[in-house]
């Protein structure tokens, strides 16, 4: 971006990176032309994800999907990237290609993260878990402070959640059966706090979820069992509920639910607590529908005024006023892609303007290129071998020097003082186990496998191979990530 700004700004962006204070007396340049003073529409269609300008109608298509169903994708979501002054781009994705079998070629299914950044024209993976049971996470909702979905199947339905407030932070478990109520995403409060809308899978009862402290607050609206998704606007003020049929509906809220505390004496977060404390009364005002006519929208989202609402209802986008009556037509309709199925609207980008959007290769690569670094060894490739073959995998921050980088043998002192992460072998590959066990940014895995081979050593990262440290590579430290491994 440094020949469209000035050398101040590019010096606030440079120490934003890493990690100063930009000097006193710097000022922010002037708009760009044709800056999205109105914000970016982003969108999730058959054929990936792309961007819209609400102001002139044209979009572009930032990161393609291959072709003919191969991924189960969800999202779009805006939500901020740590060294960045814009929001960019999060969804997800699950591999939705043939499995593998034990006589037959295929993928091992992963559950996929991705930030892409419009105007840097980058893609690159948060986390990525191995998913044989499910068709990947649903419900990706984002605020200022977290990231949350749903992952899991029949029931057994987990919320997560992301802190993006750090560089490669862990997933952090929000509610997972039988420990606590399975419990649906469905939408996000703006601001720091984080406050998550949730549904119970069970009782249909809704909730504020808070991950800082793990527990469960009321929610001041009467919801459904079936209404979901939502969407509230940027001043906290308004929410837009998806119903099964009847169109959307907007309804006042209040946001500034209670907000529990974690337990000084635990130290970490306790479980969602299983009855909600008292909360603000809701609202007394009725719900006004947008268009009654409308079947279930997939998705919603504000403008950043707040004075127009964007659906994904009927495989296209539609904007409509926020204060028309019940039935009027839509402001703006946009057939941007085929099938469009997800929709969310930044906040204004005085600084940027659709012509500067670079669209990137798409997340097909990255995925391709785990699958490879997951592959058993030839001689350790068969029926025989396979019950005899050993998976050790430790994960490491390679922007920082770690003896877990030169491991090359599992010898009994080595595990002892590097305990390994939980792996297993799954047919023609192996993947590690546990819910988002790998993660992106600077973190890299060491893998040995042994037992029916030779102790077989290698490295690899989600986004990269090349460690961080490298000479001619700009670490990005990751906070949370240790040099030996946890178990």
């Amino acid at each position: 971006m440094s020949w469209r700004i000035g050398p101040a700004l590019a010096l606030i962006l440079a120490t934003a990176c890493t990690g100063g204070t930009p000097g006193v007396g710097t000022h922010s340049p002037s708009p760009v032309q044709g800056a999205l003073t109105g914000g970016l529409i982003a969108y999730l269609g058959d054929q990936g994800v792309g961007v819209l300008d609400p102001t002139t109608g044209k979009s572009v298509l930032v990161a393609p999907l291959p072709a003919g169903g191969a991924f189960r994708a969800s999202g779009p979501v805006w939500a901020p990237a740590p060294g960045l002054e814009y929001p960019v781009l999060y969804f997800t994705i699950h591999d939705d290609r043939p499995a593998e079998r034990r006589t037959t070629a295929g993928v091992v299914p992963y559950d996929w993260l991705f930030r892409a950044d419009p105007f840097r024209g980058t893609i690159e993976p948060v986390a990525a878990s191995a998913d044989l049971q499910s068709e990947g996470p649903f419900g990706l909702v984002a605020n200022s402070h977290y990231l949350a979905l749903t992952v899991g199947c029949c029931a057994n339905y987990e919320a997560d959640a992301f802190d993006l407030t750090r560089a490669s932070s862990p997933a952090k478990v929000l509610a997972k059966p039988p420990a606590q109520a399975a419990l649906f995403t469905e939408g996000a409060a703006p601001g720091n706090d984080g406050l998550i809308a949730v549904r119970s899978v069970g009782t249909g009862l809704w909730y504020w979820l808070n991950p800082s402290a793990g527990v469960l607050n009321p929610f001041p609206l009467a919801l459904g069992p079936e209404d979901g998704p939502i969407a509230i606007s940027a001043d906290g003020t308004l929410a837009a509920i998806s119903l099964p049929d009847q169109g959307p509906v907007i309804e006042p809220i209040n946001v500034a639910a209670p907000i529990a505390s974690p337990s000084p004496a635990s130290g970490a977060p306790s479980a969602p607590a299983a009855t909600p404390t008292h909360g603000s009364p809701a609202p007394s005002a009725a719900p006004r529908h947008v268009n009654s006519k409308l079947p279930h929208a997939d998705a919603l989202a504000w403008s950043p005024d707040a004075k127009q609402l964007a659906l994904a209802v009927g495989g296209e986008v539609e904007i409509y006023s926020a204060t028309a009556a019940d039935g009027a037509p839509p402001v703006n309709r946009y057939p941007a892609a085929g099938n469009i199925i997800g929709v969310d609207w930044s906040g204004p980008l005085t600084r940027e303007s659709l012509a500067l959007v670079k669209p990137n290769h798409g997340p097909q690569a990255i995925v391709d290129a785990l699958l490879d670094a997951t592959k058993l060894p030839a001689a350790a490739d068969s029926p025989e071998a396979r019950p005899l073959t050993k998976v050790y995998l430790w994960q490491f921050d390679s922007s920082n020097s770690s003896p877990i980088a030169a491991i090359t043998d599992p010898t009994a002192a080595v595990l002892q003082q590097y305990p390994p992460l939980p792996a297993a072998v799954a047919f023609h590959h192996w993947a590690a186990s546990g819910t988002w066990a790998l993660l992106g940014g600077c973190i890299r895995y060491r893998v040995v496998i042994t037992g029916s081979v030779t102790p077989t050593a290698s490295t690899f990262g989600l986004g990269s191979n090349t460690a961080c440290n490298a000479p001619g590579v700009t670490p990005t430290p990751s906070p949370t990530a240790k040099g030996s491994p946890s178990k």
